[in-house]
């Protein structure tokens, strides 16, 4: 299975046919899509101006996709990084358990509710917005766009495994992230409209 260097390696291949380009972008996204796949996807395709299901996307646009995503993915693997040698630091000095953690791996760290609703800016902007509102004092606002209007979604009675998760939170009615939980100061245990 090819990682996410040796797809970006041929979505910049002139020797490749534009098809095989669009389509090791899309598997980019299988190793790292910030928005979740679907809407990561189409905020490339509206940010560098590719129709989502053109198969000969012109390989100039399909370049320039690759590298906000490549940019999105520095800052989120800085940001590992970083993380894992505090963790080493506060272990060592007996605390066991951080305060908050991101999910697992890259998937969807700045989850979006609906695939059509994303926040403006670049990948990279837009996660470093997240990362350093996460790294501050819990707010009230969004942290990536600053609006105060969060709404948090009905837990249904009978489904009770799909209550609100420890990282799950409200989703944004400016930019449609669902924020995480941690970079709000007082977020109530259970989903209310």
């Amino acid at each position: 299975m090819a990682g996410f260097r040796s797809l970006a390696y041929q979505v910049r291949d002139a020797r490749n046919d534009r098809a095989l380009r669009r389509h090791s972008l899309r598997r980019c996204l299988e190793r790292f899509a910030p928005y979740g796949h679907r809407a990561t996807w189409w905020h490339l395709c509206d940010r560098h101006g590719i129709a989502p299901e053109d198969r000969g996307a012109d390989p100039l646009r399909l370049v320039a996709a690759l590298e906000e995503l490549e940019d999105a993915r520095g800052v989120w693997l800085e940001y590992e990084r970083q993380f894992a040698e505090r963790r080493r630091r506060e272990k060592h000095h007996g605390l066991r358990r951080p305060e908050w953690a991101w999910g697992d791996s890259g998937d969807a760290v700045v989850r979006c509710a609906d695939p059509g609703v994303r926040p403006e800016g670049t990948l990279g902007e837009v996660l470093r917005r997240l990362i350093h509102a996460l790294e501050s004092e819990p707010g009230t606002a969004c942290p990536v766009c600053g609006d105060t209007e969060l709404q948090w979604p009905q837990v249904p009675a009978l489904c009770p495994w799909q209550g609100i998760h420890s990282w799950d939170g409200p989703v944004c009615a400016g930019c449609g992230i669902v924020v995480p939980r941690p970079a709000l100061a007082d977020t109530p245990t259970a989903g209310a409209a």
